[in-house]
């Protein structure tokens, strides 16, 4: 697909979901000795969220594993729609775009799900979902990936330079 192409389905998203391993970390999970769960968010990801969710885009989190540490993540980003736990994600996908009023075309999710409107995979996936999704970031999973993405939504969508300038004061 080409840049201009995504740039097209860019324009049209208004909720951004994401997983977590692989996607808003790099995958890894580690463990205290007590058994306490450990994971490493990247700040930068972090900051994409916030700017998109300051252009008015919403973002979620769908996970089929529960973590703590992801609640907490969320918490923080002002992530409301989080969704964890072993169910359908296609299912929840569902419940989503029915409860915010939203078409499949309006949402972008990493990693892919065919029926979104932009389907994004990053480059630490396993071979075959890339071979599904409409871009695949630069950055990989948990190192600047989502970051890149709510980049690309917000220069889509003409959004980019306002925000850009708030921070050059």
């Amino acid at each position: 697909m080409t840049k201009s192409e995504v740039f097209e389905r860019a324009k049209k998203i208004r909720l951004l979901l994401l997983d977590v391993d692989g996607i808003l970390t790099d995958g890894q999970i580690s463990f205290s000795s007590t058994g306490e769960e450990f994971k490493s968010f990247c700040v930068i990801d972090g900051m994409g969220i916030k700017l998109l969710q300051r252009a008015g885009i919403e973002v979620g989190i769908i996970s089929s594993r529960y973590s703590k540490v992801t609640e907490l993540r969320a918490r923080e980003l002002g992530i409301k729609l989080i969704y964890q736990g072993k169910f359908s994600k296609l299912d929840i996908f569902e419940r989503i775009i029915t409860k915010q009023e939203l078409s499949p075309e309006e949402v972008a999710y990493i990693p892919v799900l065919k029926r979104v409107g932009l389907a994004i995979g990053v480059p630490n996936a396993c071979e075959p979902v890339n071979e599904f999704v409409h871009y695949v970031t630069n950055k990989p999973g948990g190192k600047g990936a989502v970051r890149e993405v709510c980049e690309l939504l917000l220069k889509a969508q003409g959004k980019w330079e306002l925000l850009l300038e708030s921070y050059l004061v």
